[in-house]
């Protein structure tokens, strides 16, 4: 599915880097799911106001997706926007949107789900009040 810049609420800044590009001079494919993790945990790290590595409880990524609609290459500013889908009782599913800077339309959108962990056991665990509350502001409006 394809994200437009309505749809989405929290935005953050990410500068393509030279060793991003591969042989055929754009951005590899692999290098979108760093953008959407770097977004995503950017992101809660400036609405919690806390280093989420320090946590009892951390977000482990279990699945993701990325549907490419146009090139990215360096030397290009990208805008990197988010929505919450849902907060489960262990989970949170986003929708990720990657512009180039000014772009009304993605050059990539897609999915990441982060399932909450027990640091020391891996066990799954509610997500964190502190995480709930910092992305309330961006779930997606019934």
């Amino acid at each position: 599915m394809k994200w437009n810049r309505e749809d989405l609420k929290a935005w953050s800044k990410i500068p393509t880097r030279w060793m991003d590009d591969d042989i055929y001079g754009h951005v590899n494919n692999v290098v979108y799911y760093s953008y959407f993790d770097t977004a995503v945990n950017g992101n809660l790290i400036r609405a919690t106001g806390q280093d989420i590595r320090s946590q009892d409880a951390i977000g482990i990524v279990v699945e993701s997706g990325c549907t490419f609609h146009q090139e990215l290459s360096f030397p290009q500013v990208i805008e990197a926007g988010l929505l919450v889908e849902k907060i489960g009782n262990s989970s949170v599913t986003y929708r990720v949107g990657l512009f180039i800077e000014e772009d009304s339309e993605p050059a990539a959108s897609g999915h990441f789900v982060h399932v909450y962990v027990d640091r020391e056991n891996r066990r799954p665990v509610r997500v964190p009040e502190n995480i709930r509350q910092a992305l309330r502001p961006i779930m997606l409006e019934d």
